[in-house]
C-alpha cells in the first residue's frame, strides 16, 4: 500500500522541521524547573499542571527528529 501525508502535515512539518532540537529539550527541562520551583513554593497544582508539559515537549522533539532524519513521506 501506498501512503502518503496530506497536504497539512507536509506544510506543518516543513515549518517545525526548521525549529532546532535543543529547543525542545530545553523547553522540557525549563518546565521541570518551573514544576520544581512552584512545587517548593507549596503550589502543588501548578507544579502538577507544568510538570506535565515536559512529556509532551520531549514527544514533540522526538517527531521533529524523526521528519528532520526520515522526512514527511
Amino acid at each position: 500500500m501506498n501512503h502518503s501525508e496530506g497536504k497539512t502535515a507536509k506544510s506543518i512539518e516543513q515549518q517545525t522541521a526548521k525549529i532546532p532540537s535543543d529547543v525542545y529539550l530545553w523547553t522540557a527541562v525549563t518546565a521541570m524547573a518551573t514544576s520544581l520551583t512552584f512545587k517548593l513554593f507549596k503550589q502543588d497544582h501548578r507544579a502538577l499542571f507544568i510538570g506535565q508539559w515536559v512529556a509532551p515537549f520531549l514527544l514533540f522533539g522526538i517527531y521533529n527528529k524523526i521528519v528532520k532524519t526520515e522526512g514527511s513521506d
